[in-house]
């Protein structure tokens, strides 16, 4: 058996580049698609786009693996995974259960509070009667959030208790499930795992009152630092509980931890995110460029994610 670095861009056949799909994410994955796609092609990859909304699933059986780049449901929950599964093409990325449990903000939430890994206050949002009591069973301000969005969409900060409902209207159009979680006041830090590397971490500084969608992928004022200033004790720290909570849900390959630290210099555990964006606002490029990882070289080493399950007993 070839050891992976050994293969060459002809050992990875004909790849499908999964982007698009039908959720509400799909203007992004599409930008990160075809960035993800350039890089392979210019890496000497046989690689070809694919939008599972305009094409059969059936057929990704005359390719020879996947490179997943669809955000939000549908490829990010595990289904697309089971497909690939089923068909028996190799793909990158998590498997079915690591995905479908990190798209579920509350419910790796509670795998967190299992594993007594840290984690603001919560409380599911079943009605809108939940809402009468939050402010004393989980504080102010809170985050209001859909369980499965991603790009923080859905998401509104309330700061008083007669904004609670609006904000609770807002999150059901995205979801029928909805949370509310404390907010951390202090720094915002996203730390990026690719196989297994823990590249730098980064703080984010957003304008806005978080990093909600505009800030993500529009908004040319969000400052990324990398290095994040930390001193080594606390990114070794926060590099260890990125890489633990990663592992606690069952994700793999690659993906991102967000993470907040308060004002006493403790770290809180947000959500994880099996298939981050790729665009040229995005984080994962930018922490693969401090580690010394062009974008060719990044969707390269996410490309062999696909090699190891592939030769999984």
């Amino acid at each position: 058996m070839t050891a992976r670095n050994e293969l060459t861009p002809r050992d990875m056949g004909r790849v499908a580049v999964l982007m698009g799909g039908d959720s509400a994410e799909r203007e992004i994955s599409l930008k990160s698609g075809a960035a993800v796609w350039q890089a392979l092609r210019n890496r000497g990859v046989n690689a070809e786009q694919m939008d599972p909304r305009d094409r059969p699933l059936g057929d990704l059986a005359a390719f020879d693996r996947a490179f997943i780049v669809l955000h939000g449901r549908g490829g990010e929950d595990g289904v697309i995974q089971g497909a690939l599964e089923a068909l028996g093409v190799p793909y990158t990325g998590s498997g079915v259960l690591g995905s479908a449990i990190g798209m579920d903000k509350l419910r790796t939430k509670l795998v967190w509070r299992g594993l007594d890994l840290p984690t603001p206050s919560f409380r599911r949002l079943r009605t809108a009667e939940d809402l009468v009591d939050l402010e004393t069973a989980v504080g102010m301000p809170v985050m209001i959030k859909p369980s499965h969005e991603g790009s923080s969409l859905g998401m509104t900060r309330v700061d008083r208790g007669d904004s609670l409902r609006a904000a609770w209207d807002t999150a059901v159009r995205f979801d029928a499930e909805v949370f509310a979680e404390r907010l951390i006041a202090g720094d915002e830090y996203t730390v990026a795992l690719l196989g297994d590397e823990v590249l730098p971490p980064i703080r984010i500084e957003a304008t806005r009152t978080f990093y909600d969608f505009e800030a993500k992928y529009r908004a040319d004022d969000t400052r990324m630092h990398c290095p994040c200033g930390l001193p080594d004790a606390a990114e070794k720290e926060l590099k260890a509980l990125a890489s633990a909570a990663f592992e606690a849900v069952g994700a793999s390959g690659w993906g991102r931890v967000d993470v907040m630290r308060d004002g006493n210099g403790r770290f809180w555990l947000l959500e994880i995110n099996t298939i981050p964006g790729m665009t040229d606002h995005s984080l994962v490029p930018a922490a693969a460029r401090v580690a010394g990882y062009e974008m060719e070289e990044l969707v390269w080493r996410i490309l062999l994610t696909s090699v190891s399950r592939s030769e999984r007993p």
